[in-house]
C-alpha cells in the first residue's frame, strides 16, 4: 500500500507551490519549507482509516481466497477420481467446465485486487483535493512562500519540515474524512466452482 502512496503524493508537492511553515517557526516571506507528502496522509486521521478499511478488505479477500483453494482442490479431487471410470471423450468436457471454472475465478479474485487498489487511489485523491485548502490556508498563517516535498530535497533545516504542523491541522479541520470519502467498491459475484492461482487446471 505504500508504493501507491507514494506514486500518487509526488504530485502534492506541485499542487502546493505556495507553501506552510515547520513546527515553531516563524516563517517569514520568502520562507522555504518541506513537507513528507506520503507521511502526511498514513499518519493523518483519514489516512488511518483509509488503511483500516484496505487492510479490512483484504483480509475478507484474503479469506475468501483461502476458501475458494479449498473449494476447487476438493473438486479438483473428485474429477480427478472420476477420470477412472471415464473414457478420454466423456471425461474431457468435465475437465473444459473445470478449466473455465478456474480461468473465471482468477479473473474475478484478480480484479476484486484491483478494486481494492482503486479505492486506495480514489481515497487518496480526495485527501489530496479535501487538504489542499486547508494546506494553503496554514501556509498563508506561516507566511511561507514555496512547499517542497521532502524526498525532493537533498538538504533543509529540521524546523523547516511542517509535516506534523500540517497532520494536526488536517486532524482538526478534516478528522477521518469518512463523509467526503468514497466507498466504490461494488460486490462482486464469484463463479460457481472456482480456484485461486495455485490450484492448476486438471490435464488429462
Amino acid at each position: 500500500m505504500h508504493a501507491l502512496v507514494r506514486n500518487g503524493f509526488f504530485l502534492l508537492g506541485l499542487l502546493f507551490a505556495a507553501p506552510l511553515a515547520a513546527q515553531n517557526m516563524a516563517a517569514g516571506a520568502n520562507s522555504v519549507i518541506v513537507i513528507d507528502s506520503e507521511r502526511l496522509f498514513l499518519n493523518s486521521d483519514f489516512g488511518k482509516r483509509v488503511a483500516r478499511e484496505i487492510e479490512a478488505r483484504g483480509t475478507e479477500l484474503a479469506a475468501e481466497n483461502r476458501r475458494i483453494e479449498a473449494e476447487l482442490a476438493q473438486a479438483e479431487k473428485d474429477l480427478t477420481d472420476t477420470r477412472a471410470s471415464m473414457t478420454p471423450e466423456g471425461f474431457r468436457p468435465l475437465a473444459d467446465a473445470f478449466d473455465t471454472r478456474v480461468q473465471a475465478t482468477r479473473q474475478a479474485q484478480a480484479e476484486k485486487s484491483r478494486a481494492l487498489n482503486t479505492l486506495l487511489d480514489q481515497e487518496r485523491e480526495v485527501f489530496l483535493s479535501t487538504a489542499g485548502p486547508v494546506l494553503q490556508e496554514l501556509m498563508l498563517e506561516l507566511g511561507a512562500s514555496v512547499v517542497l516535498e521532502r524526498r525532493n530535497v537533498v538538504f533543509s533545516a529540521s524546523n523547516s519540515d511542517i509535516t506534523a504542523v500540517a497532520i494536526g491541522r488536517l486532524n482538526i479541520k478534516l478528522g477521518e474524512g469518512a463523509d467526503v470519502s468514497p466507498v466504490p467498491v461494488p460486490a462482486q459475484t464469484t463463479p460457481e466452482q472456482t480456484t485461486p492461482e495455485q490450484i492448476a487446471p486438471s490435464q488429462d
